[in-house]
């Protein structure tokens, strides 16, 4: 077993991603970042726009509109200074690996647009940490728009892993006249699927990613838009999965507390 010094297991890290929906031609798309391979953290693999809580993300002076901090601590089971920081999280991080803001003015409109050259510096000062979410949104007069999320899942790493992180998914619609953008420096490929392509090209092997990526996928499969799938969120009862790892002749598996197997599909070789 792999574990934090002293014996026990590691801590997980508080963490948020963000399941960007949008209506295709094809039906329900979402927006899937390929992890450079070079990365200590699931490297080669298919993930969501998401990362870890930044200390600053606890502002209380944050411009604020949707359901508050108390909302979302319900939804999350957990205190409103971490539901704050998730919330925020997912909104920095959606910003800064997609180019795509989830927030507007105090009168209820979602900006529509965050691709000019001004809006580009502030993601780059966002992501040194020169600049927080806090003072990125008071120095344009806009809110965080919490309205615009959805919670969709909660997973937490294993006991066994040395890098553990307990994380909320949302899930959230592209807001009108932005577009998603591949500014990610931690990605080398950025791709709107339908969920039922995705989960193809994983069990063809050209697409791995971890059984939180593919088992939300499946999960988002039965709604044809993204009306219904935020409506549908979370589409079961909003509890914590940690699954454990099994490994046999049929290969490695996540095992889920309510006994689905999922088959860990491992990065191709470059």
């Amino acid at each position: 077993m792999s574990t934090a010094a002293g014996g026990a297991p590691a801590e997980p890290k508080q963490a948020a991603t963000v399941l960007l929906l949008r209506d295709g031609e094809h039906g329900l798309e979402v927006y899937l970042l390929r992890r450079t391979k070079g990365m200590p953290f699931a490297g080669g693999m298919t993930a969501y726009p998401g990362g870890g809580v930044d200390p600053r993300d606890g502002d209380t002076e944050i411009g604020w509109a949707g359901p508050s901090p108390a909302d979302w601590a319900a939804a999350f089971g957990c205190d409103e200074r971490t539901a704050r920081e998730l919330v925020c999280a997912a909104v920095r991080e959606t910003f800064e690996e997609a180019g795509v803001l989830l927030a507007g003015l105090p009168d209820g409109s979602v900006v529509p647009d965050v691709s000019g050259d001004d809006w580009e510096e502030q993601r780059q000062a966002l992501l040194s940490r020169d600049l927080s979410l806090a003072e990125l949104l008071a120095g344009r007069g806009l809110v965080l728009r919490s309205d615009l999320l959805r919670p969709f899942a909660h997973w937490i790493t294993p006991p066994v892993e040395p890098r553990r992180y307990d994380t909320k998914f949302f899930a959230a619609a592209l807001p009108v006249g932005q577009e998603a953008r591949d500014v990610s420096g931690e990605a080398d490929e950025a791709s709107w699927l339908t969920p039922s392509s995705a989960l193809a090209e994983m069990t063809a092997g050209s697409r791995p990613m971890l059984p939180p990526t593919s088992h939300t996928l499946g999960q988002l499969q039965p709604f044809p838009d993204v009306s219904s799938a935020l409506e549908g969120s979370p589409p079961e009862p909003l509890e914590p999965i940690s699954p454990r790892f099994e490994e046999n002749a049929d290969g490695r598996w996540a095992v889920l507390p309510d006994g689905t197997r999922i088959r860990l599909v491992m990065p191709l070789p470059s």
